[in-house]
């Protein structure tokens, strides 16, 4: 699979080798050369092709995480590494390779459901760290490769420890993280081509009636959970969801408009933070959330 930026390929298929050599040199030079050739060996035994890659693998590119990937090191969760697959599926595009864009769109759109799916909590994710995945290259879909590989990787760095969260939640964190991501998700899955409203206020008014329907979802859900801070937000979000649907029913752009600053407003992700930490949830807000409700 090829690998590229954040939200792009990883992978291909190959084997790997190494020659390893201890030259005529003194005690501790022995010694050194010694410790390096078991580092060595222990990595080379580690090597897996990407194509074998699992849900839950720990790991460290060979190499940059951009371009083509053939092996990778499979580690330990408890060791430093950098990224970990968190999902996986498989291209159902007929027989014809679709093009490196069309399997980047669907990875795009599938792989931040997966992730979720083992991560449930994004804001509890190890800083630095964002979405990759391995997908077929136009070579491996001729020899059967259908499978995306999503990972979680750390930009610059490493991380220890399992992002596997998911089986640790209780019910009412789990129902309260699926509504939370679903109104975000409609939010950005559903951002419109165009930059203005008055370019295109059909497809903004389209968003607004998406994430509407997200956030009475996510209300209902919320009406099973107790406690002060969860009721707090449920008034917020009730209110945000009715400016939403005016937003989406909006007969001009100046409607449009008065609908959406509130709108937008009230699901500001830091107004969640004292439901979130009520619910025993993360309370730090991702610095691309923050950023764009800072203005």
């Amino acid at each position: 699979m090829p690998i590229r930026a954040p939200y792009r390929s990883l992978r291909g298929i190959s084997a790997v080798a190494a020659l390893l050599a201890i030259g005529a040199v003194g005690c501790s030079d022995v010694s050194d050369a010694v410790d390096s050739a078991k580092d060595g060996a222990k990595k080379v035994a580690r090597q897996r092709s990407v194509f074998s890659l699992d849900v839950g693998d720990c790991y460290n590119p060979n190499g940059k995480a951009e371009g083509t990937a053939y092996a990778v090191e499979i580690v330990p969760c408890d060791e430093a590494h950098e990224g970990q697959v968190v999902g996986e599926f498989a291209v159902d595009k007929g027989t014809e390779y679709p093009g490196d864009d069309e399997v980047s769109t669907i990875a795009d759109n599938r792989c931040p459901v997966e992730a979720q799916k083992y991560a449930p909590d994004t804001w509890a994710l190890p800083k630095g760290v964002v979405l990759f995945y391995y997908t077929p290259t136009k070579e491996s879909w001729a020899t059967g490769d259908r499978a995306v590989s999503c990972t979680y990787t750390a930009e610059k760095g490493t991380f220890s420890g399992s992002l596997d969260t998911a089986k640790s939640l209780e019910p009412e964190q789990t129902t309260y993280l699926e509504g939370s991501n679903a109104v975000y998700e409609a939010l950005w899955a559903n951002q419109p081509e165009k930059d203005t409203v008055e370019e295109d206020l059909a497809g903004y008014k389209a968003q607004a009636k998406a994430v509407a329907a997200a956030l009475d979802a996510h209300v209902k859900g919320l009406d099973g959970i107790e406690g002060t801070e969860v009721g707090k937000l449920r008034a917020t979000l009730t209110k945000a969801a009715g400016n939403w649907q005016k937003a989406a029913n909006a007969a001009d752009v100046d409607a449009f408009y008065v609908a959406y600053d509130p709108a937008f407003t009230d699901i500001d992700p830091n107004k969640s933070v004292a439901a979130r930490k009520e619910l025993g949830l993360a309370t730090t807000v991702p610095a691309d959330e923050a950023e764009v409700w800072a203005g």
